[in-house]
């Protein structure tokens, strides 16, 4: 029998934690846009307004102060969205939805 110490078993849990998580960027080529698919569970993320070049999510008007819980590349800005729904609701029609974002 093998004895583990305390710290051991730490490192263990943390690393595979950080090995639950898996980052995958794809081109779209139609948009030009960079989808960064993170899977995460149970963990919302939330960016700060410094990441980003917009002052309004493109989709709703929300102004990106109020929080920004996903990002997405669109036409060399990084754009901030209030939800993942509306960044998905984004890139269906980027063209159409851009003015909207404020960019700064």
């Amino acid at each position: 029998m093998k004895i583990v110490s305390k710290g051991c078993l730490i490192v263990a849990a943390f690393g595979m934690l950080a090995c639950s998580q898996s980052n995958t960027n794809k081109f779209d080529s139609s948009t030009g846009t960079i989808k960064s698919i993170a899977k995460i569970t149970n963990i919302e993320k939330s960016y700060p307004i410094s990441l980003v070049n917009n002052k309004k999510d493109p989709t709703c008007g929300m102004p990106v102060t109020a929080g920004i819980i996903d990002t997405a590349h669109y036409q060399n800005k990084v754009l901030g969205f209030c939800s993942t729904e509306c960044k998905n609701e984004f890139l269906k029609n980027p063209k159409a939805n851009i003015a909207a974002a404020a960019i700064k």
